[in-house]
């Protein structure tokens, strides 16, 4: 694995939703691989979210440092753009350029915390039309801003990659409308922008993770079937596995699973174990 993710040392790196879950694992694969990595959350310091999970950007940035990488925290709400046009910034004043943008960060799962009990809902006329506007406004909108952001940083690298955060149930019909058609909306953003950068050599992917441990996993982790479930550092290392690919444009515009990355590129999961890719029937 250390070979193999060599080539992203000293690359800069932005990853958006970063205080606990995916993103976190996101964040400490490619740190520890080398990466100078920057991270955005709402929640600066442990206690202070509404989810009532445990995380913070702050906990997260410690932990790799301490681990020997480097990552930088920025407090950031991605549903206001100035704050998200300041992430950039900074980067762009301390380092000039944006190697490796992950799109992670997500909103829609106030059901946990907002009184609605998402199984309990019969149908979409049951569902907050709340949850529509999070899912967009804090997920294919949010990801849609950071990516024109990061592109115009990338742009005068002729080169760059860009993973958007998505999932299975772009392919169903029967787990939520808006859930459904804000992943097949981030897929098909994903498919638009890798025809417009194709000429600039800038790689936009989808990817898809299978069952991960997330903190909100594991809370209700005796409801759920884990045996054959991935860490967080495991999509990470999906992440670090493409940033190594020098014929990485060959994916360009693709929807790729992390477990099937794994068995293409080489690697396991931290704990060794290697992950059987799910397909959408499977969720």
């Amino acid at each position: 694995m250390n070979k193999l993710v060599q080539p992203i040392k000293g690359k800069i790196v932005l990853v958006t939703g970063a205080s606990r879950g995916i993103g976190k694992g996101i964040a400490l694969s490619l740190g520890l691989a080398g990466a100078i990595v920057y991270i955005t959350g709402r929640t600066l310091e442990e206690g202070a979210s509404g989810s009532e999970l445990s995380g913070s950007i702050t906990s997260t940035a410690n932990e790799i440092n301490s681990l020997g990488g480097k990552c930088i925290a920025i407090q950031c709400d991605h549903c206001v753009d100035e704050e998200v046009e300041a992430v950039f910034q900074r980067i762009k004043e301390e380092h000039g350029q944006l190697n490796i943008l992950v799109n992670n960060v997500w909103g829609g799962y106030e059901h946990f915390t907002n009184g609605t009990e998402f199984w309990k809902e019969s149908g979409f006329w049951t569902t907050p039309i709340s949850r529509w506007d999070s899912m967009f406004q804090a997920g294919v909108r949010a990801h849609y801003v950071s990516s024109v952001h990061a592109v115009r940083l990338m742009l005068g690298q002729n080169n760059g990659l860009i993973v958007n955060l998505s999932f299975f149930t772009s392919q169903r019909n029967d787990k939520g409308v808006a859930y459904g058609v804000s992943k097949t909306a981030t897929d098909r953003m994903t498919a638009c922008m890798a025809e417009e950068l194709r000429s600039h050599d800038i790689t936009v992917v989808s990817l898809y993770p299978g069952m991960v441990r997330t903190e909100a996993v594991l809370k209700g982790a005796e409801h759920l079937d884990l045996s054959n479930s991935e860490s967080p550092q495991f999509i990470g290392r999906s992440v670090a596995a493409l940033a190594s690919d020098s014929n990485i444009m060959q994916k360009s515009g693709q929807i790729l699973i992390a477990a099937k990355l794994a068995l293409e590129y080489g690697f396991t999961d931290i704990d060794g174990k290697q992950p059987v890719p799910l397909k959408a029937e499977d969720i």
